[in-house]
């Protein structure tokens, strides 16, 4: 039977400057179904320089459930048919982006395939935009300069119609917020008023319930070639 692994040896781990290590070394151990250890009459010195070692291999020991030792490994996600991704993009995506417009030179602008993948799996990549409804709208302050806001048409019981961002709506309330900066609240009570919701990233919204994984590999391989 083998001894016991120290790299996780609690006694170890906890042990600080031999404290913990020396009396087991001194007076050994012969626990039920452990290997038994017989003492050995080291010097305390001894002792705190083999704890010392010990501590410097557990200090130096890859944590468990480490990837192997190595060069880093690349991922490349980079699998897809660009043929088949053009296909997908004239069909489903031609209507609101171009390769000659929004995404020209995506690529260059997104150079990690990973993060240009994530981009426009989100709907964020052209330039879209991003609100909430039962919550505050709006994107992080990072992000807002590329993206689109969310924008609502109030139109009130007697006819008056006022238009602007989306800032917060609910089953009681919908905010926004007017081209002049004004920000104005109305109550709902059903259908009144009435409420038209713009969204920028709706057709992505539907198309995320579609997205199969080889469209999403296809249409990544094809944007990866719009540098």
């Amino acid at each position: 039977m083998g001894g016991v692994n120290l790299l996780r040896s609690p006694l170890v781990l906890n042990d600080e400057d031999g404290e913990l290590i020396l009396p087991v070394v001194q007076t050994g151990r012969q626990n039920p179904g452990m290997p038994v250890m017989p003492p050995f009459p080291l010097p305390p010195d001894d002792v705190k320089a083999i704890a010392e070692y010990i501590h410097s291999v557990v200090a130096t020991a890859r944590p468990q459930g480490a990837p192997p030792a190595g060069a880093e490994v690349a991922l490349n996600i980079v699998v897809g048919d660009a043929k088949a991704g053009a296909a997908y993009f004239a069909s489903k995506c031609a209507s609101c982006h171009s390769a000659t417009g929004d995404l020209q030179g995506i690529a260059s602008r997104v150079s990690e395939p990973m993060q240009l993948q994530n981009l426009w799996v989100a709907g964020i990549g052209g330039g879209g935009g991003r609100g909430g409804r039962g919550t505050a709208a709006g994107a992080a302050p990072t992000e807002a300069s590329s993206r689109r806001p969310v924008t609502v048409a109030v139109t009130t019981a007697d006819g008056q119609r006022v238009q602007g961002r989306l800032d917060r709506i609910d089953d009681f309330i919908v905010t926004l917020t007017s081209a002049d900066g004004l920000q104005r609240t109305f109550r709902r009570v059903g259908d009144v008023p009435k409420v038209e919701i713009t969204d920028p990233l709706d057709g992505h919204k539907k198309l995320f319930v579609q997205y199969t994984d080889k469209d999403i590999h296809d249409v990544t391989a094809y944007l990866v070639t719009l540098k």
